[in-house]
């Protein structure tokens, strides 16, 4: 039996990001996991422009390469790490407007998230994005991980050197999302 495909996204598109860094920690971790065949993906090589398809997405039927592309991504995912900054209390636009782009491709699959930012460590962002997951028929996980401060978490190597604790929040995550990926599955049988 394959494992089941975990797309770690890295959410936000934004010049000068630390979103890389943060994703290769949790991707890192992601694959040693073991449960996923762990692939890491960034929302930026789609360069989606502000929703731009003609027909509604719950049709499928996509004008733009730029769509067919997301969409091909999406849909090959069992689950998901959203790896996620907070900008004014708010996931990036970037990502809303990524979720937007699709319907079916996103439904019965688990998401997870790893946030990150100042005091908060993203943590408001998430429960905006967690709405709009649900609309979608994505189901959003409790366990996660919040990275506070992470600007003092970056090695001079441009790596992300996490505390001690963001590891284990990021094994529970994990076990719990490869559960839920479990239970789900039978939901998507097309």
């Amino acid at each position: 039996m394959s494992l089941p495909v975990l797309h770690t996204l890295i959410c936000s598109t934004r010049p000068g990001r630390v979103g890389p860094a943060v994703a290769q920690w949790a991707h890192g971790l992601a694959q040693a996991h073991g449960g996923f065949d762990a692939r890491l993906v960034d929302l930026a090589a789609f360069a989606l422009p502000v929703f731009d398809e003609p027909e509604h997405p719950r049709l499928g039927r996509y004008a733009h390469a730029h769509t067919r592309a997301w969409a091909a991504s999406v849909s090959e995912a069992d689950a998901f790490v959203f790896v996620m900054p907070e900008y004014n209390f708010a996931p990036p636009g970037a990502l809303l407007n990524a979720l937007n782009y699709l319907v079916r491709e996103w439904q019965y699959k688990p998401a997870a998230f790893v946030s990150y930012g100042g005091m908060s460590g993203g943590i408001r962002a998430v429960q905006v994005t967690k709405g709009l997951l649900s609309t979608l028929k994505v189901v959003p996980m409790l366990e996660a991980v919040a990275i506070t401060n992470v600007a003092q978490q970056l090695s001079a190597e441009g790596g992300l050197s996490a505390l001690a604790a963001n590891p284990a929040a990021a094994t529970a995550m994990l076990d719990e999302l490869l559960r839920w990926t479990r239970a789900l599955q039978v939901l998507r049988v097309k």
